[in-house]
Order: structure tokens, then C-alpha cells, then sequence
């Protein structure tokens, strides 16, 4: 009797002794929570709201049933998700060979070659974005360089256009897609590759095999960089796109600017959000995200 009475009092202990662990573990993590609630969860809330409110500024449906009913609307979407989904393929086909190259040089040499990749985050976006707009006009570097090799004969429209626009976009995300899968590939055991070819593999078969399945977690999460920050995306396309490469994030802008009708506004961005918390989730259907963010293997 006295053995039970000690395994309960035992076991009493513990639990006491588990949530005082608890709430000094939920008091050191409260600072980051509360930040959390101030800069994300209040703001997301506040915009939630907002969009629920009509010109008259009552509850209304208007500003989602409006998005539903103009065909414009949709346009915009499926440009935004386009150039979102184009730019992150064109950064994976440059940026894979370009951190397979990093990887694979001596670190003092990676290292410097490194701050090239590094560099575009020294210069402001928006010159950057104004740079590409000179280079690519049609008096610009490009068509002056292109007609004198002679590699066509008038100047060719390559700004103030989807084409433009990519480029522009490119440029600036390629670094957010070559950081995390250098990263990814640096921690990869030249080992496994060494292995592979003592039992007979080739090197194409071994980084096919070897490789890239472990270089995968880098490359997805900076996919997942790149297509996230391409969604929100408006100095760039607004620029190089002249006003033809409408995004939802310059539509959001012309709703506020123009019209100040913040509840039209609201209502795009939530829905936006919506979109990408959706390709979040359905991106966790066929990729683990949890090793996406950690970059495991």
C-alpha cells in the first residue's frame, strides 16, 4: 500500500515538475510570441476585416463577389501565379549549375566567388530595377550590342513586356534560389560520390543517383523562397513591365492610390494570402516542409 501510495505521489511530482517546465518555457518563448501577434497575426486579422467592409464601410460581401464577377480579376491572378512559377524555373535552370560550380571549387575560392552572388543585395532594388530598364530599351546596351555583332538588325522590344519583366525578376531572386542550395550541397559527403564510383557508377549515374536526390531539400526550399517573394513582387513588374505585366500586388497599389477604397485592397491581399498558404499546403502533400526549412537530407 505505502509502494502505491509513493508511485502516486511520484508520479504527482512529475507532472508538477512538467508544467512548471512548461510555463518557464512558455515565459521565455512570450517575447517572441508577442512579437509574433503584433507584426503577423493583428495586421493579418485587421486586413481580414477590412475586406469584409463595403463602401458604406457595413459588413459586405462586394469586394469578394466583385473579384468573382470581373473577369479582369482573374487575369491578374493568373499572371501574378505566371510570372511567379516562370521566374522560379528560369532561376532553378541558372542557379543549379551555378551553386553545383560554387560547391565544388576550394572554399578560400567559393568563398570569393561567392560575393558575386551576394553582391545585388549591396544595391537597392529599385536601382537595380532602373539599370535593367536602361539596358534594355531599345536604344539601350543590349540592342546596341546585339545590332553591332550583328545578331539581329533593328532594335527589338525587350522591355515594358513579359520579357522584361523575367529579367528583371530573375536577377533579383537568384541569389535567394543559389543561397540555400550552395548551402544544401556544401553539406552533401564527397564520400557518397567517391562510393558510388568505386562500385562502378559513372558520374553522370552518380550525381543523378548520389547527388541531387541529397542536394533536393536546398533546391526545394529555394523554390519555395522564390515563388513566395515572387507573389508579392511590384517594384520590378510595375517598371519593366510598362503597365502590359499587371500583378496583384500593382492592382492592390492602384486600389489604394486611386481609388482609396481599402476594402477592395484588403480583399486581394487576403485572398492572395489565401492562394499561398494553399500552395504551401499542397506543396507539403509531395515535400516534407519541415525538411525543406531545416535543409536536412
Amino acid at each position: 500500500m505505502a509502494a502505491i501510495e509513493g508511485t502516486g505521489m511520484n508520479a504527482d511530482g512529475l507532472r508538477r515538475d512538467g508544467f512548471l517546465e512548461r510555463m518557464k518555457l512558455f515565459g521565455l518563448c512570450s517575447p517572441a510570441i508577442l512579437l509574433v501577434l503584433v507584426i503577423l497575426v493583428i495586421p493579418a486579422g485587421w486586413l481580414a476585416y477590412v475586406s469584409f467592409l463595403g463602401a458604406d464601410g457595413q459588413f459586405s460581401m462586394e469586394n469578394y463577389s466583385r473579384m468573382i464577377s470581373r473577369k479582369s480579376y482573374m487575369r491578374i491572378f493568373i499572371t501574378t501565379f505566371e510570372v511567379s512559377f516562370m521566374t522560379t524555373g528560369i532561376c532553378v535552370l541558372i542557379g543549379y549549375p551555378l551553386a553545383y560550380f560554387l560547391s565544388q571549387l576550394p572554399a578560400r575560392i567559393a568563398n570569393i566567388c561567392m560575393i558575386t552572388v551576394l553582391l545585388p543585395f549591396w544595391t537597392s532594388l529599385l536601382v537595380r530595377t532602373y539599370a535593367w530598364l536602361v539596358l534594355l530599351q531599345k536604344k539601350g546596351l543590349v540592342n546596341t550590342f546585339a545590332i553591332e555583332l550583328g545578331l539581329w538588325d533593328e532594335p527589338i522590344k525587350i522591355v515594358h513586356n513579359m520579357t522584361g519583366t523575367l529579367i528583371g525578376m530573375v536577377h533579383i531572386m537568384l541569389p535567394f534560389l543559389v543561397l540555400p542550395l550552395y548551402a544544401s550541397m556544401k553539406a552533401v559527403n564527397r564520400d557518397y560520390m567517391k562510393a558510388a564510383s568505386n562500385l562502378g557508377a559513372n558520374p553522370v549515374s552518380a550525381f543523378w543517383t548520389i547527388f541531387f536526390p541529397l542536394s533536393t531539400p536546398g533546391l526545394f526550399a529555394g523554390m519555395l523562397i522564390v515563388f513566395v517573394l515572387c507573389l508579392g513582387f511590384y517594384v520590378t513588374p510595375a517598371v519593366l513591365g510598362g503597365g502590359k505585366v499587371i500583378m496583384v500586388s500593382m492592382k492592390i497599389a492602384s486600389n489604394i492610390e486611386l481609388f482609396v477604397n481599402w476594402g477592395a485592397a484588403s480583399a486581394l491581399g487576403v485572398v492572395l494570402l489565401v492562394l499561398t498558404i494553399g500552395a504551401l499546403w499542397l506543396t507539403s502533400r509531395f515535400v516534407r516542409l519541415e525538411q525543406i526549412v531545416g535543409g536536412g537530407h
